[in-house]
Order: structure tokens, then C-alpha cells, then sequence
């Protein structure tokens, strides 16, 4: 009798182990915390640099870096603006998507030298198997290649149309998303050629965000109008699926650590898209962040996205505020996309940490 009832304890606890594993990973997600930074002009990326804890926002012609983990501000860079931003460990190096490029050491946030540059730089990422910086524009050259050690142009590529947001492989190929031909371009880092181009099919709109589940060799491309995510299998081009998200996507990414693609949008919405397998995905969540808040990146250690927008102060607390520092004569005008986003003019800079 005993050994039943014990063996019925044990099964008991089991079930109540799965059903307790079960509400955790059903947990939703929600905005954790906000942090707040009074500034000035407009927004693009936002960037996680998870070696080193940091976040990155450039804003208007300075950038503002906070700590990852306290989610406090550390300082900021100034007369360094534009798009996004990249960080090489190594060196200790970040630069700017912007024209010309600005270079600066994340130890003492202090402006190095800025590196002419042709185009029109938005996005960027430094390719971990060449460790070479790629600053990805809306006009020729495509991309410009970079050795972080130096600050040096040591190539570019010719791919065309306007590049949004790109993701590495690791081992050799790099994934672009062009915007105005609703395709991705891979592009093979070594020799700095296209190798092809994939077609996001008649559904698709503009794919502005990126994620990429490595393992399975999997591309999420995140488009506007129509407001769609857009499955790709990375090795042969295959469109896998196509799934609704919120309107106004600039930025995606993809958790292996979860197993889940998400997608910031304009409109204050985060799209979260989970892969139950190589080939079945749905639509998870809609969580509600703010308007605005259309790009994002991930803090991989504590599995949170990471959006900002901004907002505008009242006339009233304008006319009495004291003046932030003006945004530099060579910082890019906004656009709908590829453009600074967010709101211009003095006001917060909201930096949202969302997660389960």
C-alpha cells in the first residue's frame, strides 16, 4: 500500500511540475521597466552590445549609452549620431551608421575620427567571421566594409535597391533585407559578392526588420504594407509561411533561447512569432509598448527586447526647459523608413525592456 501511495506522491509532483513548466513558458510578455533620458532629434536603432552590457541609441548628432543590466545612463557620446551602432570587443571600438562614419571608444565614449564614406548609410552589424564592420546604405555603394581596427574601408559590394537590416551566419554568408525590391540579398563576406537573391513573393510587403534562427536556418523578414511576417528557409530562398504582425516594422530579431521572432512596429505593438518547429509557426503575442517604438534589439542573457521611441515635451515645459545639446549639422533627415525615426525636437528618449 505504501509503495502506491508513494508512487502516486511521485506522479502527482510530476504533473504539477508540468503544469507549473507549463504556465512559465505560456508567461506573456509585458513592458518590465522604462527608463527615461532627456534629449534632442530623432531616433533609428537601438543596439544591445551584450559582451559588454551596454546599450547604444544614437540621437540627433549625439549617441546615448546605458547600462544593460541597471538600465541606468552611463553618458553619452557626442558628435557622433546617425543610424545605428556597431561594437567591436576586441578593440574596444563602436562606430555609426551615418555620413561620414564616426569612430569612438566605448571605454572612454570619447570621439576617435570620422571616416569618409559614400552612400547613405542606415543599417550596420559587425560580421563575426570576418570581424569586419558592414554599414549597409539606401544608395550606392550597398555596403561599405570596415576593419575595426584601424577605422580602415577595406571593400564595399554592390547589391542594390535600399538595405534595411542584415544577419550573419557565422560562416561565410550575410542576409540583407531589401527594402524597395521586397527581397534578401546573400552576400558572401569573404569575396564581397552577391551570391543571390531571394523573392519574398507577391504577399509580402517592404521587409525593414530581420531575425534569423541560425540552427535551423530559418529568416524571419519583418514587412510594411502589407504588415507581414515572411518565413524564408536561408538555404534555398523558400517562402515557409506568412503571418500578420503590427503596422510600421523596423526592426526584428530572433531568440534562439526561446525559440521565438519578434518584430517592433510604429504603431506601438511588438509582434511575437513562435517556432514550435522548422516548419510551424503562429503568432504568439501582441504586446503593447509605445508609439514609436518601431525598432528593437535583445538582451540575451535575461531573453528581453529592447525598444525606444520618443516623446515630445509640452510647449509649456519647453519654453521652461534647459536646452539639450543641439543635434550635429550632419545628422540624417527623417524619412518613413531608413530615415530617422521617433519624434525630433527636445523631449525623452523611452527605452522599453520587455520580457516574461
Amino acid at each position: 500500500m505504501k509503495s502506491i501511495l508513494s508512487l502516486l506522491s511521485v506522479a502527482s509532483l510530476t504533473l504539477l511540475a508540468s503544469q507549473a513548466l507549463a504556465q512559465d513558458t505560456a508567461t506573456p510578455y509585458k513592458v518590465l521597466d522604462t527608463t527615461q533620458v532627456m534629449g534632442n532629434g530623432g531616433i533609428d536603432y537601438v543596439y544591445a552590445d551584450n559582451d559588454a552590457r551596454r546599450i547604444y541609441v544614437p540621437r540627433g548628432g549625439n549617441t546615448i549609452v546605458l547600462d544593460l543590466d541597471s538600465h541606468h545612463y552611463v553618458g553619452t557620446i557626442t558628435n557622433i549620431g546617425g543610424h545605428g551602432v556597431a561594437i567591436d570587443t576586441a578593440t574596444h571600438h563602436g562606430f555609426s551608421s551615418s555620413n561620414p562614419v564616426g569612430m569612438f571608444d566605448t571605454e572612454t565614449l570619447q570621439k576617435i575620427k570620422t571616416i569618409e564614406v559614400s552612400g547613405r548609410p542606415d543599417g550596420i552589424l559587425l560580421e563575426p567571421l570576418t570581424d569586419r564592420v558592414f554599414i549597409l546604405s539606401h544608395e550606392a555603394p550597398s555596403i561599405t566594409v570596415i576593419d575595426p581596427k584601424d577605422g580602415s574601408v577595406v571593400g564595399t559590394v554592390d547589391v542594390g535597391g535600399a538595405l534595411e537590416q542584415a544577419q550573419s551566419d557565422g560562416q561565410g554568408k550575410l542576409y540583407v533585407d531589401i527594402e524597395n525590391e521586397k527581397k534578401i540579398a546573400v552576400v558572401d563576406v569573404k569575396t564581397l559578392k552577391v551570391i543571390t537573391k531571394y523573392d519574398l513573393g507577391d504577399t509580402a510587403g517592404e521587409p525593414g526588420g530581420l531575425g534569423f534562427d541560425v540552427k535551423n536556418h530559418l529568416l524571419f523578414a519583418m514587412c510594411a504594407d502589407p504588415n507581414v511576417c515572411v518565413v524564408v528557409n536561408a538555404d534555398t530562398g523558400k517562402v515557409l509561411a506568412t503571418l500578420p504582425i503590427g503596422n510600421g516594422t523596423d526592426g526584428g530579431g530572433f531568440n534562439p533561447n526561446t525559440m521565438e521572432a519578434f518584430s517592433s512596429q510604429r504603431d506601438g505593438t511588438l509582434t511575437i512569432i513562435k517556432e514550435t518547429s522548422p516548419t510551424t509557426f503562429a503568432v504568439a503575442q501582441t504586446v503593447t509598448t509605445k508609439t514609436g517604438c518601431k525598432t528593437c534589439s535583445l538582451d540575451t542573457k535575461n531573453n528581453r527586447i529592447i525598444t525606444v521611441c520618443t516623446e515630445r515635451l509640452p510647449q509649456t515645459a519647453v519654453a521652461g526647459a534647459t536646452p539639450p545639446p543641439a543635434p550635429a549639422t550632419n545628422a540624417p533627415a527623417g524619412q518613413r523608413r531608413g530615415g530617422r525615426g521617433g519624434r525630433g525636437g527636445p523631449g525623452n528618449l523611452d527605452v522599453l525592456f520587455i520580457g516574461q
